[in-house]
C-alpha cells in the first residue's frame, strides 16, 4: 500500500500461509547484503536433523533465487528451479528441506531476507558447487564468492543425506 510517504508492505502472514496448506513455525530471519551485482551465495543446505525449511524474500535489489531437489527417491531429484525476487515484485520462495538453496544478486546493495524453521548448526551446514548442477545462472564473467562455496564439492561428489517422503 503506498502513498506520498512510501509504502507499507506486509512480508509473512501465518494465516494466509496455513489457508494454502503451509504450517511453518519460523524461527529464526536472517539478512544478507551484498555489496556488489555478480555475487553469488550458495548452493547452501542444512543437513538433518537441522534441516531447515526457508521463506527467501528480496528487501532491497533483485536476485535470482534457486533451488536444487536433492532428497534421493523424489521424482524431481537433480532437477532445479529459479526465479527472480526483487523488492519491487514483491515475490517470496519457499524453499523446502532437502533442497539446495542459492542466489545471484543483480544489483548492488542487495538485501536478501530469510526465515528459517530451524536455527543455524555449524555441524549441520553444508554446500554443494554452484556451476555443478546445471543451472543458467546468467553470468557473464566469475561471480563474486566465498571461499567455502568456491571449493565446495560438485554435484556429483554429493551425498546427499535428505530422502524423499511422499506425502
Amino acid at each position: 500500500h503506498g502513498d506520498a510517504r512510501g509504502f507499507f508492505s506486509e512480508t509473512w502472514n501465518s494465516r494466509a500461509l496455513r489457508a494454502e496448506g503451509i504450517d511453518i513455525a519460523f524461527v529464526q530471519d536472517n539478512a544478507s547484503l551484498s555489496a556488489d551485482p555478480g555475487t553469488l551465495r550458495g548452493l547452501h543446505y542444512q543437513a538433518p536433523p537441522h534441516a531447515q525449511t526457508k521463506l527467501v524474500s528480496c528487501a532491497q535489489g533483485g536476485i535470482l533465487d534457486v533451488v536444487v531437489d536433492v532428497r534421493r527417491g523424489s521424482p524431481t531429484f537433480g532437477q532445479n528451479f529459479g526465479v527472480e525476487l526483487s523488492f519491487e515484485n514483491g515475490l517470496q520462495l519457499l524453499v523446502p528441506k532437502g533442497c539446495l538453496h542459492g542466489f545471484l544478486t543483480r544489483v548492488e546493495n542487495t538485501v536478501v531476507t530469510y526465515k528459517v524453521d530451524d536455527f543455524y548448526s555449524a555441524d549441520a551446514d553444508g554446500a554443494v558447487h554452484w556451476a555443478s548442477c546445471g543451472i543458467d545462472w546468467g553470468l557473464d564473467g566469475t561471480p563474486v564468492l566465498s571461499d567455502k562455496d568456491e571449493v565446495a564439492p560438485a554435484f556429483d561428489a554429493f551425498d546427499s543425506p535428505f530422502v524423499w517422503e511422499a506425502a
